[in-house]
């Protein structure tokens, strides 16, 4: 059932869990994140980047993808089809390919540049119904070009993105994209506490949620997140299993070349480290 954003993370915010957003990179990944959310039944946010975007060949292929698969799985529980770390441009793409909800990265530009165009995406996609997502100060990596240092957000910027009626907000806590280092400092709750402080019941997006502690997760959700961005480690779990079946010659035993099966291990692999996700995020049942 695809939907915004915006009421399964309300839900989230009051209910103190998050929503997982798992990153979709092809047919598999989708296919395997639908049905495990529809097994637990969780609400689940299937987020693309521009980049796999354009891997999968275009907005229009994923959003049609994900819209039969959703019809033809018989999906029930509450599914957003979202931009991850959109472009002004990109913004615009998705909407006319039929997301349900975007992101504007707008942290790059001059906060004034980015109230402009956030103000400007918040009319136009809540005049067609759906969510959209807003970030403030960086999060540390590199996503699609974008490489950020993982500046923690200034609170009274985060208050004048919110305020323009946003439906959930990115704010930089010391998170990174992609593998965390050894000396990672953590995240800084004093910001994130300082932020809900200022933006009140507006859901807070934690990205960059692969190798963050649990106990750090919990205490992130505790302070507002209702949403976590999972990417890195599904790749990781993807490859590690296919990895293991060609490194023990199953792919040479009678049709185990056939991509279905080739395919399989990391599927399953993908589908166990969801479940593993929404355990932690609270999610389960709450559909």
């Amino acid at each position: 059932m695809l939907v915004s954003a915006a009421e399964m993370l309300k839900k989230a915010k009051a209910g103190h869990y998050a929503v997982g957003q798992f990153n979709i990179n092809n047919l598999e990944w989708t296919k395997s994140v639908l049905l495990t959310a529809e097994e637990l039944k969780s609400p689940v946010i299937l987020g693309v980047s521009e980049g796999a975007g354009k891997y999968m060949t275009g907005f229009k292929t994923v959003a049609a993808m994900v819209k039969a698969m959703d019809e033809e799985l018989g999906i029930t529980v509450p599914v957003a089809l979202h931009l991850d770390h959109g472009s002004y441009e990109g913004c615009y793409k998705c909407i006319k390919a039929g997301f349900t909800s975007i992101m504007f990265d707008g942290s790059h530009y001059p906060i004034e540049e980015n109230v402009a165009k956030t103000k400007e995406l918040v009319a136009v996609a809540h005049n067609l119904g759906l969510s959209i997502e807003a970030e403030v100060g960086s999060i540390g990596g590199e996503e699609d070009g974008v490489v950020g240092a993982g500046e923690c957000a200034d609170p009274d910027e985060c208050k004048a993105i919110a305020d323009l009626g946003v439906d959930m907000l990115a704010a930089g806590i010391g998170n990174i994209h992609g593998k965390y280092p050894a000396n990672w400092a953590g995240l800084s709750f004093e910001t994130l506490d300082a932020v809900q402080s200022k933006t009140g019941d507006m859901p807070l997006v934690l990205h960059g949620g692969t190798g963050i502690p649990e106990d750090m997760i919990k205490k992130a959700i505790s302070l507002g997140v209702a949403k976590i961005n999972v990417n890195t480690e599904c790749q990781l779990s993807f490859q590690e299993a296919t990895r293991k079946y060609i490194e023990e010659g199953k792919d040479l035993e009678g049709k185990g070349f056939d991509p279905r099966k080739l395919l399989a291990p990391g599927a399953e692999a993908i589908k166990a480290t969801v479940k593993e996700k929404m355990e932690l995020f609270g999610s389960i049942g709450k559909a």
